[in-house]
């Protein structure tokens, strides 16, 4: 249960880094960092999910493009020119230029911390492999 005015918003596509196509160690770095940067009053407490797509491709999946990104909630995009293959939908392995859309949890002191009468518990289990040899 969330507090009013406490539910995740959408950023709305934020583009803040152009990859440099002749840096193989370069790329295209859609971060919060980034983006906190450039925005110094973005405020995003937690971001919830993510949304991200290539500026160029707005309707194409990330996966049918063929490049490697990492499009995350814990960090943004990233797109490193030196991870891309020739082929895909362009002829030379850079990274594209994206674009992500972020829902965050305002930042606000009432939202950040949660309800004292939740709880939540998390519990792991972790595969146990065994093997039994025969003389």
């Amino acid at each position: 249960c969330r507090l009013p005015g406490c539910e995740c918003e959408w950023s709305g596509w934020i583009d803040v880094t152009y990859p440099d196509g002749s840096d193989r160690n370069s790329g295209d770095y859609e971060t919060f960092e980034n983006i906190g940067k450039k925005y110094p009053s973005w405020e995003c407490a937690k971001a919830e999910n993510i949304s991200c797509r290539a500026e160029k491709f707005p309707s194409t999946s990330i996966a049918d493009l063929g490049q490697k990104v990492e499009c995350s909630v814990d960090v943004g995009l990233i797109c490193n020119n030196k991870d891309q293959q020739i082929g895909g939908v362009i002829p030379m392995p850079v990274c594209l230029n994206y674009e992500i859309n972020v829902c965050c949890t305002p930042n606000r002191p009432e939202c950040l911390s949660p309800p004292s009468t939740t709880s939540t518990t998390t519990s792991t289990a972790s595969p146990t492999t065994s093997s039994v040899s025969t003389p």
